[in-house]
Formats: structure tokens, sequence, C-alpha cells
């Protein structure tokens, strides 16, 4: 079954949004998929729903339970900070190895089209010694790296483009995703990264929903 791990350029771009609308597309269109959020900062069960892994249970259609969000998500944080300092908060670590058994078991069971969604951006580290970008590069996943539309954003993409070729890891589609309140065109932005990354480049209006035609086209690239 095709999986691909959904990345970002940075925290609070999107990741969250772009999944949750991909699972949503795809179950409109009667096909098999799953998502999973292995790892989360910033998480608090009473507001459970507004979390990242209670968006991804809701855009499935499964009830958000203690259980089911254990299963979509079994490392979770108090504190919004990167996981291996919100993990220090409470004692913990998280468990590289365990994190690499539980995204491959994933990989293995899932039906149709699976969607790993990674945890700020490309380098975030993990622990004492490993960063999200040795996570994706152990996986060897095609990626969805999204990004923004605010000033910076074309460096920032950029370099992490980069940093993921040099690990040997594929971009199938960068998505931009329109940033509140940025003073740089979103259409503009896009057309220059499109003219600087080898993948498949795809808008998403700040406001789209599942009948985007940004949406629509994620859809058939996963579905490919």
């Amino acid at each position: 079954m095709p999986a691909f791990f959904v990345a970002a350029t940075g925290t609070d771009i999107g990741k969250t949004f772009v999944t949750a609308g991909l699972v949503r597309i795809l179950k409109q269109r009667n096909q098999a998929v799953a998502a999973i959020k292995p790892v989360a900062s910033g998480y608090n069960d009473e507001d459970a729903a507004q979390s990242d892994a209670g968006q991804l249970l809701a855009a499935m259609g499964q009830s958000i339970t203690t259980e089911n969000v254990a299963n979509l998500c079994p490392w979770r944080f108090t504190a919004a900070l990167s996981p291996h300092m919100a993990a220090a908060r409470e004692s913990r670590a998280v468990d590289y190895a365990g994190l690499l058994d539980f995204t491959r078991k994933a990989v293995t069971e899932t039906r149709g089209v699976l969607l790993i969604e990674g945890i700020g951006g490309v380098m975030v580290p993990l622990d004492a010694k490993h960063t999200t970008l040795d996570w994706m590069a152990e996986m060897k996943l095609p990626l969805i790296l999204v990004t923004g539309s605010y000033l910076g954003t074309i460096s920032h993409t950029l370099t992490a483009v980069e940093a993921l070729t040099h690990r040997g890891l594929r971009v199938a589609a960068l998505v931009v995703n329109e940033s509140p309140g940025s003073s740089v065109a979103h259409g503009e932005t896009a057309q220059t990264l499109a003219a600087r990354v080898n993948a498949s480049v795809v808008t998403l209006p700040r406001d789209a929903m599942t009948s985007n035609a940004g949406f629509v086209a994620l859809e058939a690239l996963v579905s490919g």
C-alpha cells in the first residue's frame, strides 16, 4: 500500500490541516486511508478534540477516545516544546527504536493509503541523538512537504529540500499552505518554489475545503 510522510519546514505550518483534508477527500472517493501522528507535544487530554491526533481521528470518522488517541499517537507530551525537551520535562524520552517499529508496523498493516504526520520542522530533535530527519531517512518514504507563504519561506523551504535530498529522500509534493496575514502573494511564492524544487507544487488557500483543487491534486498523487 502507498505510504507518505507528511513533513513541514517548521511548526504551525499546516501539517495537520493538510493530512486531515487529504484523509477526508480520500474517504469521499471511497478509498481506504489511515493516518498516524506518532509524536506530539503541547498535548492536553482535556482538549483532545482540538489536538492534532483528535483532528486526524475526526477526519477518519473515529471516536476521540483515550484508546484511539494512544493508538494513533503513542508519544504525547504536555509542554509545547520540541519532543526531546517536552519529554525531559516529564522525566521521559521518545523511544526512537520503538518509534521506528511503530511506524514500520503501521506501514505493513495499513490497508490502503497511510499518511504519517511528523512533528515540527524537518530537523526537530526527537531525543539526544535523533531528529525527525533521521526518522524520515530510516523510513525511506516519499514526502509531502508542507510550507507557508510568509516572508522568508522560500529560504526555509529550499534549505529543507536540500537537507532532505542530501539524505536520499524524495519530495513527492510541495504544499504551499497560505500563511495568514502574509505580505507575500501566495501564488507568487508557489511559482518561485516551483521553478526551484523538483516536485509537484500544490497551493492551498487558508480557507480551502476538501473540494479545493489543491486537495484534489494531492488525492491524485497519493492514489497514483
